[in-house]
C-alpha cells in the first residue's frame, strides 16, 4: 500500500491488489477528514509522515466529490515463473 500511494502506480500479483482495494479505498475515504485524529491513526498504521501527508493533502482532496472507487486494476500478464496473474494498480 505504502508503494502504491507514493509512486500512484504499481505492478503486483492479483491476488495482492484485490487485498488492498478495499483498505485503501476505506484509507482515501476517511482521509477526506483532514484533523489531527485521522493524522494520528494513519501514522499508527504506515508509521511514515510522508505517506501519512501524501494522502491527506494530495489524494484525499482529489477524490474529495467522490464517493467510492478510487483505485483501478488492469490485468496485465501471467508471471513466467509460477503462472500468477500480474496486474497493474493505479490511482483514477
Amino acid at each position: 500500500m505504502r508503494s502504491l500511494i507514493m509512486h500512484e502506480k504499481i505492478k503486483t500479483t492479483s491476488a495482492k491488489a484485490k487485498v488492498i482495494k478495499p483498505l485503501l479505498d476505506k484509507l482515501i475515504s476517511k482521509g477526506k477528514d483532514n484533523n489531527l485524529n485521522t493524522r494520528r491513526e494513519f501514522l499508527v498504521f504506515f508509521n511514515s509522515n510522508e505517506v501519512v501527508s501524501k494522502i491527506l493533502n494530495q489524494l484525499s482532496p482529489k477524490y474529495k466529490n467522490r464517493n467510492g472507487g478510487y483505485t483501478k486494476i488492469i490485468k496485465l500478464k501471467r508471471r513466467l515463473g509460477d503462472g500468477a496473474e500480474i496486474v497493474l494498480m493505479h490511482f483514477i
